[in-house]
């Protein structure tokens, strides 16, 4: 796929599509526009409405699985976003993640855990897709899932 083509294009060429906007857990929006930013709230590995896996990585969860929710965080993150962006080819770049990773005792891979949210912007955004960053270890997260993904994304101007 060309450096040119659109973040729409680039998702169907992963064979991915964006998923329904997961429904809060909580009294929050999923995602909220200021000006030329949006900021999603904490998004977690679910699809149809269930976590595709629980547990800490280190204990239960191994590392690869965890990479592969984070990958789907951000796919639900990026959902979020578009729904306030006025569609995925409205979000310009990425400009920061974070990510947090339940995790045991011992484990300190959180970066690479969080890899695989990086790793599937950079696939849909190409250069745009590159940004800022923090993985964040934690003791516990909702719902028991081992790891939640936030985005911060410039968008295209309201029009």
């Amino acid at each position: 796929m060309s450096e040119g083509a659109l973040p729409s294009q680039r998702l169907g060429a992963l064979g991915l599509s964006l998923p329904e906007v997961p429904a809060p857990a909580g009294s929050y929006v999923p995602a909220k526009r200021t000006g030329h930013l949006v900021f999603t709230a904490g998004q977690l590995p679910l699809r149809e409405g269930s976590l595709t896996v629980t547990g800490k990585v280190g204990d239960g969860v191994e590392p690869e699985e965890a990479n592969e929710a984070a990958r789907l965080c951000a796919l639900n993150a990026l959902s979020a976003a578009a729904s306030v962006a006025g569609g995925l080819d409205n979000i310009v770049s990425v400009v920061k993640v974070v990510g947090f990773v339940a995790s045991a005792g011992e484990f300190t891979g959180q970066p690479g855990v969080i890899n695989g949210a990086s790793d599937l912007l950079a696939e849909v955004f190409g250069e745009s897709g590159r940004h800022a960053r923090s993985a964040v270890g934690v003791a516990e997260l909702p719902l028991g899932s081992p790891v939640e993904v936030e985005l911060i994304v410039e968008v295209r101007p309201e029009v």
